[in-house]
């Protein structure tokens, strides 16, 4: 075997780490082009808050979107429509019209309204993905995703749970507000309602308006004159944060007093926060809203800049309670849950 000289083996030796640094000098070059800032600048978004400007649940989903918008650069223009599924088909409509690169869409109107402009959507090369309220076929036919709750699994959920931690039992009385009049968003509540009956309890229904939503002390009397009207009720549940943060002034109204009726829901906010801490709220269903506002834009982002799938996410989160709403009370209190 020929013998290697030790020049030649060190000039072998300086030609092997010559190269190393050159692939170590690509290699970081590479790494440090990829990790880009504002990398969606160019990309120009429609996101739907759902609520008006200053609504407890819709200030959350806002917040969200807003960090998504700085942390990607993506310009977006923010849609509030007070809950109304008439204005937020027309305002789904509009932006279509205007065609951005991406539309973040509440599905409160459904797929029946929906649909129509999510194939001109489509057909105009505008990414779309869905908050809070899924609409399935919509989602099917055009691969779109959702980022919300399941609307019936946490509805049963938080039914089963109210069994559970409360003790109702049949012949019971409970009294659920929802959106029953629609079938796509008063799933939810459907699904505690259906969950108490299984349970043997009678449920007391009452149609929620989305009016009570933006403004929920219109709720006051119909809400006073159920629970007078129900004497033998033992708790009622409430389709969103902004009502049952509220639920001191329904309670009041009705002459109880706190921890005398049990008032549950959905979501967080400083309203409901100061409510656990008077007794007045018992249990309420963590859906997130922040991640509702963050993830819509991210996954849009991703789409229209990498080429990336769609991404779903389902913002349950289990449940606030009186034993661990401290947890979150100050990220409530700045707006982030």
């Amino acid at each position: 075997m020929k013998k290697l000289t030790v020049s030649k083996a060190m000039r072998n030796a300086g030609l092997l780490l010559g190269l190393l640094s050159s692939v170590a000098a690509v290699t970081g070059a590479s790494a440090a082009d990829a990790v880009r800032d504002k990398w969606c600048g160019n990309v120009h978004i429609r996101f739907f808050v759902g609520g008006a400007e200053g609504d407890a649940f819709g200030t959350i989903v806002y917040n969200g979107a807003r960090q998504a918008a700085n942390d990607t650069g993506a310009q977006v223009e923010y849609v509030f429509s007070g809950w109304s599924q008439e204005q937020m088909t027309q305002q789904l409509r509009e932006a279509v019209a205007a065609k951005p690169d991406g539309i973040a869409m509440m599905g409160h109107p459904g797929d029946a309204a929906i649909l129509p402009l999510a194939e001109d959507a489509a057909a105009a090369g505008i990414k779309m993905i869905y908050q809070n309220v899924p609409v399935p076929t919509a989602q099917a036919k055009f691969g779109s995703a959702y980022v919300g709750a399941q609307q019936e699994p946490q509805g049963r959920a938080l039914g089963e749970e109210i069994l559970r931690r409360f003790g109702l039992k049949a012949g019971d009385v409970a009294i659920v507000l929802g959106g029953f009049d629609d079938s796509n968003r008063g799933a939810r509540e459907e699904g505690t309602a259906k969950a108490l009956e299984k349970g043997g309890v009678k449920v007391v229904r009452l149609t929620s308006p989305p009016e009570w939503a933006t403004d929920p002390n219109l709720a006051i009397p119909v809400i006073t004159a159920t629970v007078q009207a129900n004497p033998a009720a033992k708790a009622i549940v409430y389709p969103g944060g902004q009502q049952l943060g509220n639920a001191a002034t329904y309670m009041q109204a009705a002459g109880k007093k706190a921890g005398e009726l049990i008032n549950v829901g959905f979501d967080t906010s400083p309203q409901i926060v100061e409510a656990f801490k008077d007794g007045w709220v018992q249990l309420t269903a963590d859906q997130q809203p922040f991640q509702q506002g963050y993830m819509p834009i991210l996954s849009l982002c991703e789409q229209i800049v990498y080429g990336l799938s769609p991404v779903s996410v389902d913002t349950g989160n289990g449940f606030v309670t009186p034993d661990n709403y401290r947890n979150v009370a100050d990220l409530a209190s700045q707006g982030l849950r």
